[in-house]
């Protein structure tokens, strides 16, 4: 698409900040939502055998308890864009931080399992304005030199987020004597597990106050001095700030505020729109939260104990940091597409191990067990599926889900890209306790056969983005 009205040439495209540490900080500040959704995906994992117990329900509303977070997330990444649009990033921030504070407090001190159901929603709603808010401000905050790995902060600090739940988790439990019961101060163990998580919801809270607001929303408020303040510290004062500002207001100029309608052509969404929705179920599909909702009873189904089963997750949560570095060391060299094909292809492969060695599986329930030789290989394959996944999927969506959409179509896009995410992530969620109980086997095979599909859709639909500004997305 070409336009009569060209904007000014600010050098922003080649621009480096004078000051990188600060933009650092700035991204790493705003991806502590990342954080937030990383240690609740995880926090929950060494709590959900004691939840079982404590309230006595069965596999499936076991399910429920877990995955209502991810309906709520859906709903706090569907509003997410307009409250950002009305109010800015910044504040959108602060809300999610209140909410995900309140959810802690909650959950740690629930009087029944429909209790316990609602705080994981409101904590969820959170984390799900935490989703969008993070991706979107730190695309429209990050130098395009850098923008690739900036971005990549948002899954670093989930995988953080995972691998630091772990360790308070098995620290609580251990001084709780290995019992996900054992009494602590007047609360069992469990509860603890819960209420830490207020600890990073008052982090994400106190850094939003530190952190400069988006320089695209100063300019759609008006604030331009405020703008150009922003954009020196983060793009350089070697651009000019005159021109980038006008640059920018070139482009709010020719568009409207994003609404749920301008994503919707002649027959649903634009094309646009539903390759953002392709690689956010894509990235849930291939059954990655299963390994963290639920990796502690897997490794105890194989004859693994509480307390090694705790290690067994750190360590695979560790693996999980180790391909997001990976990942962040290649994004902006060798591009979004071959990342995602090769993780697709890792992936795929892991899985359908997995799927072969719990062909061997006997017993049932909690009663589950492999032989020594399909015990390993499961635990192999676990890994190394993470590692395709964090050095791949993990990072490359929520880069691609930043940059892909047109800044007309920015924010409202990408709330109903991260929605579909947490919609899948709760159907995969919510199933896995009924599936498992099915077919262990029979489950691996449908999530190996999602990551090889995502293969052809990478391949044929998804656009590279690599070195480009975001006023050319579009």
């Amino acid at each position: 698409m070409t336009s009569t009205s060209q904007a000014p040439q600010s050098g922003a495209r080649e621009a480096h900040p004078d000051h990188l540490g600060h933009v650092i900080f700035i991204t790493a500040a705003a991806a502590m939502g990342g954080f937030l959704f990383g240690y609740d995906s995880s926090v929950i994992n060494g709590a959900t055998v004691a939840i079982q117990h404590r309230f006595d329900v069965d596999a499936d509303t076991l399910g429920w308890i877990i995955a209502t977070a991810l309906l709520g997330c859906a709903v706090g990444a569907a509003v997410a864009g307009r409250i950002a649009d009305r109010i800015g990033r910044i504040r959108c921030m602060q809300i999610a931080a209140v909410l995900f504070a309140a959810s802690a407090v909650g959950s740690a001190l629930p009087f029944a399992a429909w209790d316990l159901t609602m705080w994981r929603l409101i904590g969820g709603i959170g984390i799900g304005m935490a989703s969008v808010i993070g991706p979107a401000y730190i695309a429209e905050v990050a130098p395009p030199a850098y923008r690739g790995r900036l971005a990549a902060f948002q899954q670093a600090a989930i995988v953080i987020g995972i691998a630091v739940s772990q360790l308070v988790n098995w620290g609580i439990l251990n001084m709780a004597d290995g019992d996900q019961r054992g009494k602590l101060m007047g609360l069992e163990a469990w509860q603890w597990m819960l209420g830490v998580m207020v600890v990073p919801a008052l982090l994400y809270g106190l850094l939003s106050f530190i952190i400069p607001e988006s320089p695209r929303f100063l300019v759609s408020a008006g604030r331009h001095d405020e703008a150009k303040k922003v954009l020196g510290e983060v793009e350089g004062h070697a651009i000019d700030l005159d021109a980038r500002v006008a640059e920018i207001e070139h482009g709010l100029h020719r568009e409207h505020k994003p609404s749920f309608k301008d994503l919707l052509g002649k027959a649903g969404f634009l094309p646009i729109v539903w390759i953002g929705i392709g690689l956010s179920v894509f990235q849930q599909l291939v059954g990655i939260n299963v390994i963290f909702y639920y990796s502690n009873q897997l490794w105890q189904s194989i004859g693994k104990d509480p307390s090694s089963s705790f290690l067994y997750s750190f360590e695979t949560s560790i693996v999980n940091i180790i391909g997001t570095v990976i990942a962040m060391i290649f994004v902006d060299r060798i591009g979004r597409k071959p990342l995602a094909i090769i993780g697709s292809t890792g992936m795929a492969a892991a899985l359908f191990t997995m799927a072969w060695a719990f062909s061997y599986k006997t017993g049932s329930g909690a009663h589950v067990s492999l032989p020594n030789a399909q015990g390993l290989t499961a635990i192999i394959a676990a890994n190394v599926f993470v590692l395709f996944f964090a050095l791949s999927w993990g990072v490359v969506v929520w880069v691609l889900l930043g940059e892909i959409f047109p800044n007309r179509l920015r924010a409202a896009a990408l709330g109903v890209a991260a929605s579909a995410q947490w919609l899948a992530n709760f159907a995969i969620t919510k199933t896995f306790p009924s599936m498992s109980e099915w077919s262990l086997t029979g489950s691996y095979i449908i999530y190996g056969a999602f990551a090889a599909l995502s293969i052809p859709f990478v391949m044929k639909f998804v656009k590279e983005t690599k070195g480009k500004a975001l006023e050319e997305m579009g």
